[in-house]
């Protein structure tokens, strides 16, 4: 796989793995048998070249850090962890932000346990607490930077504002954010700024929870999977979003490959900056996913991908998500 750069600092595989569905958010509780194939397909993950893995402390809660530690281990000197912290779960399944110094400072000591590590590669503050001055929480975690227990910081989900300001405090190395060809509104503004800034852009939810693979029967997902949830995946906005599939399977059909492989290739044409990071917990997806490492879109493809429509239901999935991650 070609290596891209994420950070000045940091080249990574042009394509990552988003690690959460593997412990978190994508249907009951995982059995042992499931921690076996989430263990085979990040295994096979390194095989082909992927060195950065995106996890939480708030995927399972922790399990999915423990999952990477014992798993990554062996492959320590070739992979990059990516961590995020500042998000609470909750017993009734809500999620709470916490962006307190104190709390900050000790949540990464469980992260550095948990994955086994003496320095977490990148440290990512999940969301801005608006009950904590953005500042201090940013204060705390350069901190860890200077202290040798994290390589880089990113933040998720921030605006522009944010980042202009805890930017000017201490660097921010990369951020993260949703971006796919049905969730568009970042290439307006976060996009142009990572450029401008020489910061790196992880891309999560490339292929659209799923949906943009064109094998996601909604019927067919399991109680306890988010997206039973999600308003870009009920009945009528699904009529409206299969438009975006079928142009990506037009695309597709040109150069031998899958809608998600095109999702994916698609967002490695927005700069060496930009890294995908679609999850999966099945060995079939994986080697599809990386597949798309392959796939060079020409002019007219980015035209017809440019012209596809957006997402119905895109509104409503913000008030869905904010309703979720409690402020």
């Amino acid at each position: 796989m070609r290596h891209t750069r994420l950070t000045e600092t940091l080249s990574v595989g042009e394509i990552g793995l988003g690690c959460s569905s593997m412990s978190y958010g994508y249907g009951p509780a995982r059995t042992a048998r499931d921690h076996e194939e989430s263990a085979r397909v990040l295994r096979h993950a390194v095989d082909l070249g992927v060195t950065v893995f995106d996890t939480a402390d708030v995927y399972g809660p922790f399990t999915n850090e423990q999952l990477l530690g014992e798993v990554l281990a062996p492959y320590r000197a070739r992979t990059t962890i990516a961590t995020k912290v500042g998000l609470i779960l909750r017993p009734d399944g809500t999620l709470e932000r916490n962006g307190r110094p104190e709390y900050l400072r000790e949540a990464c000591e469980g992260s550095l346990r948990r994955l086994g590590v003496d320095a977490i590669g990148l440290y990512q503050l999940h969301r801005v607490d608006p009950a904590v001055p953005l500042a201090e929480s940013w204060g705390a975690l350069a901190e860890l930077v200077t202290e040798g227990k994290v390589l880089g910081l990113g933040i998720s989900h921030a605006t522009v504002e944010e980042l202009e300001q805890i930017h000017a405090l201490f660097p921010i190395a990369a951020v993260q954010y949703e971006l796919s060809v049905w969730e568009r509104r970042n290439l307006d503004e976060i996009l142009p700024w990572t450029w401008k800034n020489d910061v790196g852009f992880l891309a999560c939810c490339p292929i659209g929870r799923g949906y943009l693979s064109g094998q996601v029967a909604v019927d067919e997902l399991v109680d306890g999977d988010s997206r039973r949830r999600d308003p870009r995946f009920e009945a009528g906005a699904l009529t409206d979003n299969q438009r975006i599939v079928d142009g990506l399977r037009r695309v597709a059909a040109r150069h031998g490959a899958t809608p998600a492989q095109v999702a994916i290739a698609w967002l490695t044409t927005h700069g060496d900056n930009v890294v995908p990071i679609p999850g999966t917990r099945r060995l079939r997806w994986l080697a599809e996913n990386v597949g798309a490492a392959g796939i060079r879109l020409s002019a007219a493809d980015l035209r017809d991908i440019d012209t596809l429509p957006v997402a119905t239901g895109e509104k409503r999935w913000d008030e869905h998500r904010e309703a979720v991650v409690s402020k």
